[in-house]
């Protein structure tokens, strides 16, 4: 069994997207949700890629500087996560479900796991991708 996102998870991603989704409900839960999203449709560059965009255009349409709320980091090492979990799991049919299967991600502070807080939270993390310092971000086949 593969990947998929329900319907839900289609209108959620568009309704994102076009800037409609209240900027105040974007909590960790709808970004490991959209993560999914785009992971079950595109290879991690590309969902880094449109997660970035997503965020941005939603931050710009809210007037919300994006250099003072967008994380390069994060956005990118829990595109990883999502990805590393979503090897381990034996599809989903939803984001929902998905989430539910692996609810450890719920957990935003793990990234502190793989992260000293001096490395995540520095400027150049939230400008640029760094690479954890305490221990990698598992990734699939590696």
């Amino acid at each position: 069994m593969s990947h998929h996102a329900s319907q839900e998870d289609v209108i959620f991603t568009n309704r994102v997207e076009s800037c409609q989704f209240p900027v105040a409900d974007f909590d960790h839960r709808a970004h490991l949700r959209l993560a999914y999203v785009y992971l079950s449709e595109d290879d991690v560059d590309t969902a880094v890629e449109k997660m970035r965009d997503a965020l941005v255009r939603l931050l710009t349409a809210n007037k919300i500087e994006p250099a003072a709320k967008y994380h390069e980091t994060l956005t990118k090492a829990w595109i990883l996560a999502v990805h590393h979990f979503m090897s381990l799991t034996n599809g989903s049919a939803s984001a929902d479900e998905f989430i539910d299967k692996n609810p450890e991600m719920l957990d935003a502070s793990i990234m502190l796991t793989h992260y000293s807080a001096e490395a995540l939270f520095s400027d150049e993390a939230r400008k640029s991708f760094v690479q954890p310092d305490l221990d990698p971000i598992p990734r699939p086949g590696g």
